[in-house]
Order: structure tokens, then C-alpha cells, then sequence
């Protein structure tokens, strides 16, 4: 009998491998990646009624926390937006035509944070990294919760995944993720909803993810996206 891939990692949790091999992660070359294609909607600001369509490509690195999250906007498209964590840089920037400016957001150390925290929270589309990403932190948290973690100094992060019935991660949680980039930092409670389980390419992948922040004790859902492709692929975000 083959080993699992799994075995490759006996460092980790009993707990985070049987989360690996439930959602089919494997070993794969170094530098590999996973790229994403969406559509969903994002309301404009919180507290709005209105929303806005998008489109969008993600690229997630399996082995180390970086992302690159790029989106269309109407009107037909020709507003962009850059939501990203490459080589240890937070980046969130809006452009209008593909290149002029319209929002730069400053490298702060609570962008840096949050950004890690959404990689984290996104580790159901990129289940390789579960094995693969040596940056990674886990620990057990309560029945039915894993906490993993990144991240150093200020800009350290955790999420705790909490696992449906039959085992897969079906919320994410923060405390304390940062709603502004800079002063007044904002600390605020953010979660995650991840549904629409399928088997694709050896995977279970979420087809549907959900995010809300938590605001005088109400939660308000912000982001709703669906995929529309999943593969890995070799090379750079």
C-alpha cells in the first residue's frame, strides 16, 4: 500500500492530517500554485443596501502565505482591484481603466495582518498548503475547531476553521481582524462560511464562500463569491 501524503508531515496534529486527507491534499513540486476563477458581488460600503458584480482570477502559492486577488468592477469593468499578500507585502489598490490610481492603500502592519488572515482563512480553496506551507502554525481549539496561525511580531495572525459533520471546514473566525489599514485600526470580529462541497481534480473544494464582519453585535455580510474554475499549475502569482 501507498502512503498518503499525509505521512509526508508527521510534525503536524494528528487532527490537521486527517483534515488533509479528508479534503484530498497532496504533495506537489515546489512553487506550485492554485489559480481560481470567480463572480460574486460586494456591497460598496458597510452598511449598504447596494452591491456590486464582479469578476475575478485569484492566485493562492501553496507553499508559503501569498495571494493575489484581481477583480473587475462595473460599469464594464473598468474599475480594478488588487487584493494581495506577495513576499510578505500587504496590498490593497483600486485603478480605473487597468492603470490610473484611484485608491493606494499604505504597507502598514495591519494590512499585512489582515491580509494574512485572509490567506489563512482561504486554506479550503488551496488544501495542498495544509501539508505543504511550512509558515504555517497549527493547534487544536475546541470540539470540531483547528487554529492556525502565521505570521510574526504585530503583523502575526490566526483564524480558528471550524468543521462541519463531516469534516470539512465549514467557518472561519477571527477575533480581531483589522477593518482599517491605518489609524483607527478597528479590530473587529470577521468570519467565514464556506459551502457547496465537490469533488474536483482529487480535491474537496467550496464552491461558495461567504464574508461578514461583526459590527454592535451584528453580523453584516459583505462579500459572496462563487467559483467558477479550480487548478494548480507551477510558476509565480
Amino acid at each position: 500500500m501507498n502512503p498518503s501524503p499525509s505521512d509526508q508531515r508527521s510534525d503536524l496534529p494528528p487532527s490537521v492530517l486527517d483534515l488533509a486527507n479528508r479534503l484530498g491534499a497532496r504533495i506537489l513540486p515546489e512553487g506550485s500554485g492554485v489559480r481560481l476563477v470567480q463572480t460574486g458581488r460586494m456591497k460598496r460600503t458597510l452598511g449598504s443596501a447596494s452591491w456590486m458584480s464582479f469578476t475575478a482570477r485569484q492566485s493562492m502559492q501553496i507553499g508559503a502565505c501569498d495571494f493575489a486577488w484581481r477583480a473587475r468592477f462595473p460599469p464594464f469593468g473598468l474599475i480594478g482591484v488588487c487584493d494581495a499578500l506577495e513576499n510578505g507585502v500587504g496590498r490593497l489598490d483600486v485603478t480605473a481603466l487597468g492603470f490610473i490610481p484611484m485608491v493606494r492603500t499604505p504597507h502598514t502592519p495591519a494590512l499585512m495582518r489582515g491580509e494574512l488572515m485572509r490567506y489563512l482563512a482561504e486554506l479550503p480553496w488551496v488544501p495542498d498548503a495544509i501539508l505543504a506551507n511550512p509558515a504555517l502554525r497549527w493547534r487544536e481549539g475546541r470540539a470540531n475547531e483547528l487554529i492556525v496561525g502565521s505570521g510574526e511580531g504585530t503583523a502575526a495572525a490566526e483564524v480558528t476553521l471550524g468543521l462541519d459533520e463531516v469534516g470539512r471546514v465549514a467557518t472561519v473566525f477571527a477575533p480581531d481582524r483589522p477593518r482599517s489599514a491605518v489609524e483607527p485600526i478597528v479590530p473587529t470580529p470577521w468570519r467565514g462560511r464556506f459551502s457547496d462541497y465537490r469533488l474536483h481534480q482529487g480535491r474537496w473544494i467550496p464552491f461558495f464562500g461567504e464574508v461578514a464582519w461583526e459590527i454592535d453585535g451584528k453580523e453584516e455580510v459583505y462579500w459572496q463569491g462563487q467559483l467558477n474554475d479550480w487548478a494548480t499549475g507551477p510558476g509565480p502569482l
